[in-house]
């Protein structure tokens, strides 16, 4: 096994996005903040889209001025859904990355970014000639990637035509997204493994929605597939609002780091920044 330190990327606004009051800017921005001190390689920090759909991202520029970045190597990467908001990210220096929702799953297309899979990737396109130009980087989260509960068609040739679809168009990124937790280890590794190897020059991370019962297994599966770029938040909070349906939490990122550290392939991060951060989820989301 390739023990080489994997890509963490801390979530915090995958774990905002749904919380059912409004966290006030000040103290989105400090939890970013003290985020930015761990070492994470990149923080999903904000979205640029409707308030209408999140109302809860609606302050994510406001959020944005208030970074101190000086000196931080981690990058910032924002969720966008369509091409305007995609025009509104591109136009901060700070950013590096926008990352797009593209779902396997019709139904959680519609929902999620009103629009149906083919218009979709006509927005992916779009976007991607967006990010070349202004020199950001887009990440796509093939969403419901393991399955959906809607009834829509799925097996893994339906991912694998996607991803290779995706590729094809120089998608360097691409996300396999446990929208609902609906994966079992097996799927994990067998789909990832599979784009890892089908996909050489494209980077394939996981984002696994699980519970404490359950983490540890997918965990282990994407390790064994090849995959060495991971999102997760502390406290395993989150869940996507648009999923309308009991939202499953993320990976916990202070369950995984003890893990990779036995594996030999925890990055190297400021653990007194961490303990700090854990303190302060707790007091934001707790």
């Amino acid at each position: 096994m390739n023990k080489q330190p994997v890509k963490l990327i801390e979530c915090p606004r995958d774990a905002m996005q749904g919380w059912p009051r409004f966290i006030p800017t000040n103290q989105k921005a400090d939890y970013i903040n003290a985020l930015l001190k761990v070492g994470f390689d990149t923080i999903d920090f904000g979205s640029f889209v409707s308030p209408k759909a999140i109302p809860q991202m609606a302050d994510t520029r406001d959020v944005l001025a208030n970074l101190r970045l000086d000196g931080i190597t981690t990058k910032l990467l924002a969720i966008i859904a369509n091409e305007r908001g995609a025009q509104d990210a591109v136009a901060y220096d700070e950013i590096r990355y926008l990352g797009f929702p593209f779902s396997v799953s019709e139904t959680f297309q519609q929902r999620n970014t009103n629009s149906s899979i083919e218009q979709s990737l006509g927005r992916v396109e779009a976007i991607q000639n967006l990010c070349v130009k202004n020199d950001k980087q887009l990440v796509v989260y093939i969403s419901m990637g393991f399955g959906n509960p809607y009834g829509d068609l799925y097996n893994e040739e339906i991912v694998f035509r996607w991803a290779n679809k995706l590729a094809g168009m120089g998608i360097g990124i691409l996300s396999l997204a446990d929208t609902v937790g609906l994966a079992t280890p097996e799927q994990v590794l067998h789909i990832t493994k599979h784009l890892v190897g089908a996909l050489p020059g494209t980077e394939i991370g996981v984002h696994l929605h699980s519970t404490p019962a359950n983490w540890k297994e997918k965990l282990e599966a994407a390790i064994e597939a090849g995959c060495r770029r991971f999102d997760g938040a502390l406290k395993g909070i989150g869940g996507c609002p648009m999923a309308d349906d009991e939202l499953v939490g993320n990976m916990d990122t202070e369950r995984m780091i003890p893990y990779l550290e036995e594996k030999g392939m925890a990055p190297e991060l400021d653990k007194n920044a961490l303990r700090n951060c854990g303190r302060i989820a707790t007091a934001l989301f707790i």
